[in-house]
């Protein structure tokens, strides 16, 4: 899921007004702020609820994300700069889109690790249990 970009403007602004020497107004902009964030966590507890949430599914839904990212969403803005000449801004969507496929790999990365992990840490429960069973077995057996 992409970053809230009220909330980033919020902050932004507040800081723009902070430098003008408006205090309230920076204020003003940072509660604003402050109330983005909260509502992005209330829109993420109803897209992903925290008790069918695992890391690893996090873990996909951010490659997911950075993927989105870096094949579509900035490409698209890639385009519409290239259409209006603005190479700096063409020079920021090539930026954005290698971060994100890094952030994707970083990602991917840890998600790997960790089943990995898991699948080790399966192969030693079962042998453990294994070694359960057969003393169950042998006690039965006397």
């Amino acid at each position: 899921m992409p970053a809230n970009p009220w909330r980033i403007s919020s902050t932004a602004f507040a800081k723009l007004a902070r430098a003008a020497g408006d205090e309230a107004t920076a204020t003003i902009f940072e509660r604003t702020a402050d109330q983005e964030v909260m509502h992005a966590f209330g829109h993420l507890d109803l897209l992903y609820p925290a008790d069918q949430m695992t890391p690893a599914k996090a873990l996909q839904i951010a490659i997911e994300g950075e993927t989105y990212e870096y094949s579509e969403m900035y490409p698209g803005f890639k385009a519409v700069a290239l259409e209006e000449g603005n190479a700096a801004a063409v020079a920021e969507m090539d930026e954005q889109i290698s971060e994100s496929k890094v952030h994707a790999a970083q990602f991917k990365a840890v998600l790997e690790k960790a089943a990995k992990r898991f699948a080790a840490l399966a192969k030693v429960e079962e042998r453990h249990a294994n070694h359960y069973q057969q003393a169950v077995d042998a006690l039965v057996a006397r």
